[in-house]
């Protein structure tokens, strides 16, 4: 007597939550895998964070008084640097603007890196606002609900909202486009199209609420410019295109895959113009101080010129217009795209000099002289240095590790929990028909 024929149960379909979970954990713990150059960056990048990190529980231990800030100076390096890395985020998102509201081709392929820069950017700058605060615990009372959140009297509120929320649509835009790559299915243009044109706006918003978290400071006088918002998009538009260019060429090196030629004659273009509005902002700031003079000028004529013998950020001013004319004059090379020695040098050149420009030159000479006209030099102590360094470490890792997770997919190296490889069509990093 045989037996009566077994009828195939049909697979239960797994939920697409769960897909794009087990998504993430493979990307993430593939993205970890790599040559010998790889270990070699992420091992001394996690060396130089671990340094940051012990330097930050020091700080957290003994207090602020490890830091050189003071009652007069109250903000310094971090937020010198969380200034400029909201403006790099904002910067990074520029190939979207040519990319989506003037349909430019070229910078389809690159948008992702951009999109990619923008997380990293925003994760080092909440770190750095974290560690100015001296006792984490105490950033509860900026939460809604639990403190008192002052919305929308405080601009510092609206700093927290635009932050947070450009991290979330760029997350999503990131992490929706290349799971659809993953999984080989064309996105949907409904489920992303609107972030995206909802994060050029962002964009824009997180470095003006910034400048205007500024200059509504009545009592410090060097901030009251209406022109510093204006200064800092100029200076983003430059230092994010300048970031991305190097980094084209970096994954270009490793990868062995010439792509982006294109966006970045258009990247070349966009910084050409930027970087000359920006410093004619600073020459405009500069003429209207020293000009027409005024009971306020005190703290530019210590920037540019040093006050009363005093002169702690004079090199610092004067070595970031240096590096900024010289870049200027490197860009307006013809050509300068085919020649990639004087192409990096005139990036490297234009991030550092605004760095400088937005964050010494910027963000400390605002509370010199104090309000009580007192002279009280700021100079960033070695725990600052350490601490700052170790974040930069923790978002170049992020940032290593993101720009990996996207060229295994792109490059059909990501496997799915079965071992499967991902069966996209082509290999190059663009995302898909009319995405990023």
């Amino acid at each position: 007597m045989s037996d009566p024929a077994v009828i195939p149960v049909p697979a239960t379909p797994v939920p697409e939550w769960r897909q794009y979970l087990r998504f993430a954990w493979n990307a993430f713990s593939q993205s970890v895998e790599g040559g010998w150059k790889f270990y070699v960056w992420m091992t001394l990048l996690t060396a130089v964070f671990l340094v940051g990190a012990n330097a930050w529980a020091v700080q957290v231990r003994d207090g602020m008084a490890l830091t050189a800030m003071s009652d007069h100076v109250s903000w310094g390096l971090y937020i010198a640097n969380f200034t400029f890395l909201v403006g790099l985020a904002a910067g990074g998102v520029m190939m979207v603007i040519p990319a989506y509201l003037y349909h430019d081709e070229k910078m389809h392929d690159i948008v992702i890196i951009g999109e990619l820069l923008a997380i990293a950017a925003i994760i080092m700058s909440i770190m750095f606002v974290v560690c100015d605060l001296g006792r984490p615990y105490r950033f509860w009372h900026m939460m809604p609900g639990l403190g008192k959140f002052n919305f929308p009297v405080s601009m510092l509120t609206w700093d927290v909202i635009v932050l947070n929320g450009y991290f979330a649509i760029n997350v999503y835009i990131c992490g929706y486009l290349l799971y659809k790559r993953f999984r080989a299915q064309p996105p949907v243009a409904k489920m992303y199209l609107p972030a995206v044109f909802l994060s050029i706006v962002w964009a824009i918003s997180i470095h003006t609420v910034t400048a205007f978290l500024y200059c509504g400071l009545g009592g410090r006088p060097f901030w009251n410019t209406a022109l510093l918002a204006p200064r800092f998009l100029a200076s983003a538009f430059v230092s994010g295109p300048a970031f991305i260019i190097v980094a084209i060429q970096i994954i270009r090196w490793q990868t062995g895959r010439m792509f982006g030629e294109g966006a970045i004659r258009t990247l070349v273009s966009i910084v050409r113009i930027t970087i000359l509005i920006s410093l004619l902002m600073v020459v405009s700031e500069i003429f209207v101080e020293f000009y027409t003079g005024g009971s306020h000028t005190g703290a530019a004529k210590y920037l540019y010129f040093g006050l009363h013998g005093y002169h702690e950020l004079v090199p610092w001013i004067w070595t970031s217009i240096v590096f900024t004319v010289v870049a200027v004059i490197l860009f307006m090379q013809p050509r300068i795209n085919r020649r990639p020695l004087l192409l990096n040098t005139a990036c490297l050149l234009a991030f550092v000099g605004l760095w400088i420009e937005k964050g010494m030159g910027m963000i400390i000479p605002a509370f010199i002289p104090s309000t009580l006209h007192e002279i009280v030099e700021y100079r960033p102590s070695l725990t600052e240095w350490k601490i700052t360094a170790g974040i930069w470490a923790l978002g170049f890792m992020i940032y290593t590790l993101l720009l990996k997770i996207t060229i295994n997919i792109h490059s059909r190296k990501l496997k799915d929990a079965s071992g499967a490889r991902t069966i996209t069509p082509e290999d190059s990093l663009a995302m898909g028909d009319g995405g990023v």
